[in-house]
């Protein structure tokens, strides 16, 4: 992965160029003037509302484009979704080979950053949606769901592992990236029936840290 700022714009937003191999991505991240910014209305409009970590680049998101780009296979031609998607990285890189790619978090602040990535990369196959996953639409589907960096928070495992299950059930192959968190080993654990295929990888942005990649899909039965 090379990354270099290009563009700033008044401590809102900056304008970065990521590669991934032969594939240079635009993505605008928020400065800290914006992010404060927003964090400081949050907190008026709602009490206890929680820091805009949707905001920054997470080390599970690069170690999942780093995937992505090394098995373009598994998504190209493929109905892509990601829930949580923060600044929208992978879905950005995913768009490169998939047929189409919807990008959704639960926030309208990520939307609208997202949406100005999308734009400025002027791709025609990728579009956002406001998806919270506590109320997923009974309607929603897709090949390949894309999930980085989900696991962080241990109130919320139940309601993951509910979404996890309906979508491979439903014969969705699903792309987890995380972070090599202790307090995820049991979260983790309970996916392991699921497992088709894992990675670790050592992620240097900011500094070092171990991401795991894990492919997820319904099990073929045994032949009798």
């Amino acid at each position: 992965m090379v990354q270099k700022t290009v563009q700033m714009m008044n401590d809102k937003l900056s304008l970065e160029i990521i590669e991934f191999g032969n594939t240079s991505i635009k993505l605008y991240v928020p400065g800290y003037g914006y992010v404060k910014q927003k964090y400081e209305e949050s907190k008026l409009n709602a009490a206890g509302a929680h820091f805009p970590y949707w905001a920054k680049i997470w080390p599970a998101a690069i170690g999942m484009c780093n995937f992505i780009n090394a098995h373009s296979s598994l998504i190209t031609g493929k109905k892509v979704l990601e829930l949580a998607a923060g600044l929208g990285l992978p879905s950005l890189l995913a768009a490169a080979y998939a047929a189409e790619v919807c990008c959704s978090d639960y926030l309208q602040d990520a939307i609208d950053v997202i949406d100005r990535s999308i734009a400025i990369n002027e791709y025609n196959n990728i579009y956002t949606q406001l998806l919270n996953w506590h109320h997923l639409p009974d309607s929603l589907q897709a090949d390949i769901l894309l999930m980085s960096d989900v696991n962080y928070d241990e109130e919320e495992f139940a309601v993951l592992y509910k979404v996890i299950e309906r979508f491979i059930a439903g014969g969705t192959t699903i792309i987890l990236s995380t972070p090599q968190r202790l307090m995820a080993k049991s979260f983790i654990g309970k996916l392991m029936p699921w497992v088709a295929h894992q990675e670790e990888m050592e992620i240097n942005v900011p500094e070092k840290t171990f991401v795991s990649i894990f492919v997820l899909r319904k099990k073929k039965k045994d032949k009798v």
